[in-house]
């Protein structure tokens, strides 16, 4: 008996006759890959037995029954129309009751207001802080003026300073230029000295 010669299923599901039962029980204890088949097919048959028979829904509700009709407060809610008189009236109602509750205004004594010392008050103040303006902007121009004069200073010593460096370059310079043409005079004056003594010619 070959392997697709069996049908497993009607094995497990009990429909084979007796005389293939004990062949198709041979095979799969022979088989390696027919009994792991039977095995998977046990386990599926038994989870199916273990399953409780549910009825079968005669009818399926729709949207169109009464069931899924909003409620008389849904409709209002949704409605823009009532929900505006509905704020409406709310709003109204609010008013009349805070007319109604609102406590009797106090009748306090009355308070007499000096305007004219609230007057210097107010210019005695406008006058203050006008002139902490004027001194914070007289302070601001002074420390202004002598930055600048400072700055104009040290432009000022710095020029002077490359002047007198200039200066005492060019001094500098002219003394050894002179030193170098003294030292010249004087080596030729001892050579020809040098060669008087020894008795040679003396170039000129």
């Amino acid at each position: 008996m070959t392997c697709s010669s069996i049908d497993l299923k009607a094995y497990v599901l009990g429909e084979l006759p007796e005389s293939e039962k004990g062949l198709v029980a041979g095979h799969v204890r022979e088989c390696a890959s027919c009994g792991e088949e039977m095995e998977r097919l046990s386990l599926t048959h038994l989870a199916l037995v273990s399953l409780r028979d549910e009825e079968v829904p005669r009818r399926i509700a729709f949207v169109s029954d009464k069931v899924f009709e909003p409620r008389w407060w849904q409709r209002v809610w949704r409605s823009g129309p009532a929900m505006g008189f509905a704020s409406a009236a709310l709003l109204a109602c609010a008013i009349l009751a805070h007319g109604l509750l609102r406590p009797a205004p106090w009748a306090g004594p009355s308070v007499t207001v000096d305007t004219a010392a609230v007057e210097r008050r107010v210019a005695a103040e406008v006058n203050e802080r006008i002139n902490a303006r004027v001194n914070a902007m007289v302070s601001e121009a002074v420390a202004k003026a002598v930055f600048d004069t400072n700055l104009r200073q040290q432009r000022r010593t710095a020029e002077l300073l490359a002047g007198v460096e200039k200066k005492y370059d060019l001094q500098r310079k002219a003394d050894l230029l002179a030193f170098e043409a003294n030292l010249e005079i004087v080596s030729k004056q001892q050579a020809r000295t040098f060669m008087a003594s020894s008795g040679l010619e003396v170039k000129p």
